[in-house]
């Protein structure tokens, strides 16, 4: 039978994700609109940005914080032009934006000294093969595949080279090991529910170092200029941006971070995320037509939670196309019923479904989105 009971908010989408609970247009009042970003007003917002960051993720005092063009892509292509060619490079990849990063090393960069690890939807490769001495490339939690980087036991402390982690599902729900990593990107979008267009980049010391002492054998846009002169352009850091920014979103991202102080920082969202999965394991372990696309616990996102079909009905269909238009037709269903939006699976993905499942979403919510899964699964199957 149909449910009766609704969520609340039917935002399950993996970015933009859902806003935070309570969010209303009048979060954005105190925007620094129709003034220069670069007046005292405007840039004390981005510093504030920049600030309120450092304090809410925990980010060690001597990292640099940035906010760039371009979302999360514009920060980790600016990384990838600015510092990679000085020595070999270890890519990894478990899902279409990892894969990504590596046609843009292989193919546009063009390194010869490249190393690709990939794996699966659904699985990780063998971390303890990457030699943390060359350089390093990697998502921390694949949007696309929901399988995310257990811990940062693999990167040694005395590494000689630079690790870059696109890690924009994964801050604000997962513990960041900051002296492990050298390059963190990431877009408000995401976990936080902000708008997009803008990137964050974090720089560790040796970062900044390899900006200092390393050009590039190709030239470099303006746009990712992170030097001038052989110095750091520090402006980039203190929220004098390269390009324009809205202000609008500045105060929304600013807005999220308020909320996430609100509510016990860094821990609070964490937990938050992880119970909103227990919610799902829950459902799942209930049922005998859906599954996690990543198997292993230890290696399952807390945020963008990707499932298979695993009915024998399912399986018995004629040919891939048939399959992909099961989920599909599950999320139309449910988007038909105002009950979650923007639920199907990523294209490049195996056929199946993803519900975000970040801090801004309410446990209740996923609970009551649960039984409409069931019965939307089960009218396509009928």
């Amino acid at each position: 039978m149909k449910p009766t009971e609704r969520p609340r908010s039917p935002f399950f989408s993996s970015g933009p994700c859902a806003k935070r609970p309570g969010w209303s247009v009048d979060a954005l009042k105190d925007a620094c609109v129709g003034r220069s970003h670069r007046s005292k007003p405007g840039k004390a917002k981005l510093a504030e940005a920049i600030d309120r960051t450092r304090a809410v993720l925990g980010v060690p005092d001597d990292y640099r914080i940035g906010i760039v063009p371009a979302s999360d892509t514009g920060a980790i292509e600016m990384a990838l032009w600015s510092m990679l060619g000085a020595r070999g490079v270890d890519m990894l990849a478990w899902e279409s934006f990892g894969a990504g990063w590596v046609t843009d090393v292989v193919k546009q960069l063009k390194l010869t000294d490249v190393r690709t690890m990939e794996a699966g939807y659904g699985d990780i490769v063998d971390l303890s093969k990457v030699d943390t001495d060359r350089d390093v490339v990697f998502t921390w939690n694949g949007t696309t595949s929901g399988v995310k980087v257990p811990d940062g036991s693999w990167i040694k402390d005395d590494r000689q080279g630079l690790t870059i982690c696109d890690a924009t599902s994964a801050v604000f729900a997962m513990e960041m090991p900051w002296e492990k990593l050298d390059v963190v990107t990431y877009s408000w979008q995401k976990v936080m529910g902000g708008e997009g267009g803008h990137g964050m980049l974090i720089l560790s010391p040796r970062a900044v170092e390899r900006l200092l002492t390393y050009k590039p054998a190709w030239p470099l846009p303006k746009i990712f200029r992170l030097t001038s002169g052989g110095k750091l352009i520090e402006g980039i850091f203190k929220g004098e941006t390269i390009n324009t920014p809205s202000m609008i979103c500045v105060e929304d991202y600013i807005d999220a971070l308020v909320w996430a102080e609100g509510i016990g920082g860094l821990p609070a969202l964490i937990k938050r995320s992880n119970a909103n999965l227990g919610v799902l394991e829950d459902w799942v372990a209930s049922k005998n037509w859906v599954s996690f696309l990543a198997e292993d616990k230890a290696i399952r996102s807390n945020t963008s939670v990707c499932f298979k079909i695993v009915d024998p009905w399912f399986d018995g269909l004629d040919g891939d196309d048939a399959r992909a238009d099961v989920p599909k037709k599950i999320a139309s269903l449910l988007e038909k019923e105002g009950v979650a939006y923007d639920i199907n699976g990523y294209r490049d993905a195996p056929a199946g479904l993803r519900i975000w499942a970040g801090a801004t979403i309410e446990a209740s919510d996923l609970k009551a989105l649960t039984p409409w899964l069931d019965w939307a699964f089960n009218e396509v199957k009928g």
